[in-house]
């Protein structure tokens, strides 16, 4: 039910808000939607759903498809690749606006309509003349995040980066690091994405800074092995611990007390809207005029129970 009152106000608000364009009823169409994530990363377990979900509903196919190591070179080929395979619509994350503004533009020049998620910045999809942007302003979470942190006594920190190369991740420790007052130095580390390198770098940043009150990690890929390593350095729950997005461990963590809290960007809706809303736009011409924020939103112990149950698939 939750999925049809969503399609149905989602295709509402396209009616309503929407900007006119030439375009002829059609049926059965393709659209492609292009992470920069590897395929070790779960997270986008909730985006597939999501297209899974949204295509059902509208009649349309969607392909999920990403640089399998990330690598964003072989993401910039995989957009030049579904370019020319000319499908209705093309879904993308800004990953890195440089390495795929080419692609991107290259897209949009050939009539194929784009509508960026997650990754990037309404500003930069303008630019690329996509359609709108849907997803969460990174900058504006990491320093929400860090606002809470400054008002629970964090002065020293760390930011478990497990996706440096992409810009948006040091947005967030950077409006984290602003939010405190601080300048961002060493304080982010490249994690990397392996659990055990994860674990040897945030338990040696610990060591080397013992005075280190408050913790972020950018998703769970960082987040569980730093749940790990608190857990067997006994500081469970005497560490402020925030971190982006939601997991079944995360869930649980946040229960137990290790973690203070999750940002969620809601990623089910930056996988379901698009399919929806490029539907309405290749058959009938009409688009919201404004771009949509997925979030931020903070999960805590008052509203887990809210979203335990769907973590990792809807949440």
């Amino acid at each position: 039910m939750l999925h049809k009152l969503l399609c149905g106000a989602a295709m509402g608000a396209a009616m309503v808000l929407g900007l006119a364009a030439p375009a002829a009823q059609a049926a059965n169409e393709r659209f492609v939607l292009i992470s920069h994530a590897p395929d070790s990363d779960s997270w986008w377990n909730t985006i597939k759903t999501a297209i899974r979900d949204a295509g059902k509903q509208t009649g349309t196919t969607v392909d999920y498809q990403n640089p399998s190591t990330g690598d964003l070179a072989d993401m910039a080929r995989i957009v030049q690749q579904a370019t020319a395979s000319k499908p209705d619509g093309i879904i993308i994350t800004i990953a890195d606006f440089d390495v795929l503004k080419g692609p991107i533009t290259d897209a949009v020049k050939k009539g194929i309509p784009v509508i960026t998620i997650n990754s990037g910045t309404a500003e930069q999809s303008k630019q690329l003349g996509a359609l709108m942007h849907i997803g969460q302003p990174e900058y504006d979470a990491g320093k929400g995040a860090g606002e809470k942190a400054k008002a629970a006594g964090v002065t020293k920190f760390l930011c478990v980066n497990h996706y440096i190369t992409n810009p948006a991740s040091v947005e967030r420790c950077q409006g984290f690091a602003d939010a405190l007052g601080v300048k961002l130095g060493d304080q982010m580390v490249d994690s990397g994405m392996d659990p055990s390198e994860v674990q040897t770098k945030v338990s040696a940043f610990l060591r080397a800074h013992p005075d280190t009150n408050g913790i972020l990690t950018l998703g769970p890929n960082s987040a569980e092995p730093t749940i790990a390593v608190l857990q067997a350095n006994k500081q469970a729950g005497k560490m402020f611990f925030a971190t982006f997005d939601l997991s079944p461990a995360i869930a649980a963590g946040i229960k137990d007390g290790t973690v203070t809290f999750a940002i969620d960007q809601q990623p089910y809706l930056q996988g379901y809207l698009p399919v929806v809303l490029l539907t309405n736009y290749v058959r009938y011409g009409v688009i919201p005029s404004n771009n949509i924020n997925s979030g931020p939103g903070f999960i805590t112990k008052d509203n887990l129970a809210l979203v335990e149950k769907l973590a990792g698939e809807y949440r």
